[in-house]
């Protein structure tokens, strides 16, 4: 089977719907950076160390809601092939706060702004965290660009709530990643 499809030549590509867009299109470029996301999260899993399993198991379970959510967002709202996609509800914000909770219980309570670093799976962390939030921005400039028929409501909103937890999330895995690996968090000396 080759890679390459030649369709793409052009500057188009084809949503899960069926639709050709072009590249550059508002859906497109927030899943994209969704991928992104996926792939600096997939960096992190591989940097943390064979020793700490529980933690990518965990991280590899967001992956694969990342990719859920990336199907809803190549979905154009309303089109027929939305019936094959995964509902995408409030479950995976509400793990995400139930791992937050379990993880803050972990870590010493912080009391002032840290710098991002440490251990590198704690940096690629934090780059993950701050993709998440470029993320969060791309999709709801999408929601807000297709007006009030899309609106933010239903699924959208699950994956931008999901996304707001998941920063949220990636900013402790962070500083988990640095108790793990015995890294102390790089205070902000202002």
């Amino acid at each position: 089977m080759k890679i390459y499809t030649t369709t793409g030549d052009r500057g188009k590509t084809s949503l899960f719907s069926g639709e050709r867009v072009l590249k550059n299109n508002p859906r497109i470029v927030a899943y994209g950076d969704l991928d992104e996301l996926n792939s600096v999260i997939g960096s992190v899993v591989a940097a943390i160390g064979q020793e700490h399993q529980p933690v990518k198991d965990e991280l590899q379970g967001v992956q694969g809601l990342l990719l859920d959510a990336g199907a809803w967002l190549a979905t154009t709202p309303g089109a027929a092939s939305a019936r094959f996609l995964k509902p995408f509800d409030d479950k995976p914000a509400k793990q995400l706060e139930a791992a937050i909770d379990r993880i803050s219980d972990e870590l010493p309570e912080l009391k002032q702004f840290i710098l991002p670093g440490g251990h590198l799976s704690a940096a690629l962390a934090h780059v993950a965290r701050t993709v998440c939030r470029r993320t969060e921005r791309r999709v709801l400039d999408l929601v807000e660009g297709e007006g009030e028929d899309a609106g933010l409501t239903g699924t959208m909103q699950q994956i931008l709530v999901f996304l707001n937890r998941l920063s949220d999330y990636l900013f402790l895995v962070a500083r988990y990643c640095n108790h793990l690996h015995g890294c102390a968090d790089t205070l902000w000396k202002a």
